[in-house]
This record gives C-alpha cells, structure tokens and sequence, in this order.
C-alpha cells in the first residue's frame, strides 16, 4: 500500500469490508491540495480493485471539519500557473463501481461539500455544515462538478447553493435532499456501521450495476467538458478578481468585487 501523506487510507475499518479515506489535514480544517486528490485517487482506485472492499467511506479526522475544499494557498498558486489546471475535487469515486459514503462530522465547504454530494450516501452529524463559496472566494468551479446539483436537490436550490453561498445546518441539508441521514455527533459511527453493514448484506454485482445505471442520468453532463472561465473571461485569473476572493479570505474580511465588470 503506498505510503500516505496527506489522507489515511484503512481497509476493513470498524466493519468488515469497509475501506475508509480520511483526508488528513486537520490544521486546514481538512482542504485538499493536488497531493492529497492524487492520494485519494490512489486510494479509490485500490478500494475498488480489491475484491474484499465492499464499501467506500470518506471523511475527516475530528469534530471540526470533513472537508473544507481546496487548500486556499494552494488555488492561488494553480490558478496564477494557468486556467482551469487539471482538477478532479472527486478522486475518482464517480467511477467507483462500489457504495460510497460521506461520514460529514463538520463542516463540508465549497469542493468538501461536492464531495459529499457527489457521493453516493451522505451521513451527517447534527453539528455538520454545508455551503459553496466559489463566487465569494473567486474560485469559478463549472461543468458537471456544479450542474450535477440540480439532481440532487433541484434547479432552484442548486442555483441559490451555488450562487449566494449560504450556510446549511445538517437538518436544512437533510429537508433539501442533500444528505441521507443526521445523527448525534457521538453516534455519528455508529449510523456509518450500520450503513456500511447493510451495504455488505447486499449483492456485490447488483450494487455495481445500479451504480452504473445511476451515473448513466449525468453522465452526459461529463463530456465534452467546455472551458467556461476561458469562454466567458479569458483574462479572469490577470484581472485581479480571483485573488481579491482569495485575499480577503486569507485576511479574514469581506471582498470588494465592486470595481469588476458585472
């Protein structure tokens, strides 16, 4: 197995059959950087050619947070390289022909939160949060990764997520169809045995053919996948709207996107 940085990666975790990545970056409330996909892709990748994985989980270590989305710092640094670098925020798991679980023990924002809901059953804690904050931080995710909300919840609900970057208890994400089931926190493990024990019961090839039956409705959103930020505003990563998003992040204040085109 290789050897891990940024994600721990247990197989037959808690219940036989169950594979867990979690996404070990907890002094970043869990974002991801490029590293940590290509491990989770590595990881997917093994859960899925291994005949006694049944049931993918994936989480984060804590109470704090699942998955913050991506590494602040490090969406400066892709996105001053060039335009819409190489991305999969999903590691793959929407090609994982085995369940998936998203065990959200906290906060699971902008790409945390695609994470989640991209997965195939979504486990809350009553202490999680969810939200997307592309437009707040200037970070203009496109294509499937955004549109495939609308399966999930609905056009409208999507548009309002997506677009005005509202915060969501685990019951408001429970009422909207974003997450299967919320818990206690301190039963939160518990509610993920069960799941991951019901999924274990069931027929291995049946579960991989509804799998595949399931992506088959978005699976033409996939391709061809257009380049909406190189269509709509070429110059956005020079003009200074991307950073001003990130800056005001990293300092701790409310962006002034006043001065840009609207």
């Amino acid at each position: 197995m290789p050897d891990f940085t940024d994600i721990l990666f247990q197989k037959h975790h808690r219940v036989r059959g169950a594979a867990w990545i979690t996404i070990n970056r907890p002094d970043v409330m869990n974002s991801f950087t490029g590293r940590t996909l290509t491990e989770m892709r590595e990881a997917v990748r093994d859960a899925g050619a291994d005949d006694s994985v049944g049931v993918l989980v994936i989480t984060g270590p804590g109470d704090r947070a699942f998955c913050a989305g991506g590494d602040v710092r490090w969406l400066q640094g892709v996105q001053r390289e060039g335009p819409q670098a190489p991305m999969d925020p999903h590691a793959g798991i929407e090609d994982l022909l085995k369940p998936v679980i998203a065990r959200v023990n906290g906060y699971s924002i902008g790409g945390g939160n695609h994470l989640a809901y991209f997965s195939d059953f979504t486990i809350a804690s009553e202490r999680a949060t969810f939200a997307q904050v592309g437009p707040r931080v200037g970070s203009p995710a496109s294509g499937h990764w955004v549109s495939y909300l609308t399966h999930v919840v609905g056009a409208k609900k999507a548009k309002e997520i997506w677009m005005l970057c509202r915060r969501y208890s685990a019951q408001e994400a429970l009422d909207m169809g974003l997450v299967n089931a919320v818990v206690p926190h301190d039963k939160l493990d518990e509610e993920v045995d069960r799941w991951c024990e019901e999924l274990m019961q069931k027929s291995p090839t049946c579960l991989k053919i509804l799998k595949a039956s399931f992506r088959e409705v978005f699976q033409p959103l996939r391709q061809p996948r257009r380049d909406w930020v190189g269509e709509i505003a070429p110059g956005f990563y020079k003009s200074g709207e991307a950073d001003e998003g990130k800056s005001a992040f990293l300092e701790r204040r409310e962006p002034d996107f006043s001065r840009y085109p609207r």
